[in-house]
């Protein structure tokens, strides 16, 4: 059995695990999953694998055929619609909060985040983990840090289309730069033009969909297909 602190691993221990592997495309879009690989691979029982595949199929992030099998959900562009009209929606809203005196011990935070977004040697994962710091930390200058929590849980899709225009552009120099210009907006106090380059920023993901289902299609949701058991169980 796996051990957490020198204790047993629990069922959410799982549930996480396996969340952040779906999310990072270490379980990639598509993929078979298999209760007893993933039990083997995580030193743990079937059980709180199983359960934990439940919770993901709740979420949309992993989808159950009944005599076929469980798979990793394919990329369904119109929830990542929703889940992006949804953060847009909050993060603009939030920049009509900033205070006219910024809390300074954020503000040095977001700095240091920027910096070191320019790091050479940043793989695509510490990005991702630095915007999403970044853009919690904007929340936090509006008094609404708690927010980011309920936009998280609702931005699965979301996040592994992100992840994979990241792949896609290899460099996140471009992302880490309009962060530059909505941070300096935000510092002198001009929330339009803030809110402009948020915008622009936010929709980004719609690109990258569209330019990645183009030599990709299989990484994105067809609903009117479901995958077949051969010898090998495929998508049609």
């Amino acid at each position: 059995m796996a051990q957490t602190n020198g204790r047993r691993t629990s069922r959410r221990d799982i549930y996480l695990k396996l969340r952040q592997m779906v999310l990072t495309l270490e379980l990639a879009p598509g993929a078979a999953l298999s209760e007893n690989e993933l039990a083997a691979s995580l030193g743990v029982s079937r059980t709180p694998v199983r359960e934990s595949l439940i919770l993901l199929a709740q979420e949309g992030l992993v989808q159950v055929f009944p005599k076929i099998g469980s798979f990793v959900s394919r990329v369904d562009p119109a929830q990542v619609a929703d889940a992006q009209f949804l953060r847009e929606a909050v993060e603009l809203a939030s920049l009509e909060d900033l205070p006219e005196q910024p809390d300074p011990a954020v503000v040095e935070e977001l700095r240091d985040n920027l910096r070191r977004q320019r790091r050479a040697d940043l793989d695509l994962e510490e990005f991702f983990a630095l915007d999403e710091a970044f853009h919690h930390g904007l929340m936090r200058l509006s008094g609404h840090g708690n927010v980011w929590t309920t936009v998280a849980a609702a931005k699965g899709h979301l996040d592994r289309a992100r992840r994979l225009g990241l792949h896609e552009n290899v460099s996140p120099a471009g992302f880490a730069a309009q962060h530059h210009e909505i941070f300096d907006a935000v510092l002198s106090g001009n929330v339009p033009l803030a809110r402009t380059a948020m915008r622009t920023h936010l929709r980004a993901v719609f690109n990258d969909i569209e330019r990645i289902r183009a030599h990709s299609p299989e990484l994105f949701a067809d609903h009117s297909t479901v995958p077949v058991r051969r010898n090998v169980v495929v998508w049609e």
